[in-house]
């Protein structure tokens, strides 16, 4: 049997929602601004943001998975926004 694999679907990408940056689907919230508010400032369990931002915890989870997969480009994406 040839395994299957299973993508998560939650983390999207459109050119013109948010400049094409990933975000989680339906909603506004970049990727990176999960990553943010959860390792920076008031460093937020993945509850307090599912809560806060009124989205469900695999949400949460599926950004932060998201962000460990692709780190550099993130982290890369962060540093351009900040500069500006």
């Amino acid at each position: 049997m040839t395994p299957t694999s299973l993508n998560i679907s939650e983390i999207v990408s459109d050119p013109k929602v948010r400049g094409g940056r990933p975000v989680i689907a339906g909603t506004g919230l970049r990727v990176s601004d999960v990553v943010l508010t959860h390792t920076t400032g008031d460093k937020l369990s993945a509850e307090q943001i599912a809560h806060n931002y009124r989205l469900t915890l695999g949400q949460v989870y599926a950004a932060l998975s998201y962000y460990y997969l692709h780190q550099a480009e993130i982290d890369e994406q962060i540093g351009r926004d900040e500069l500006n």
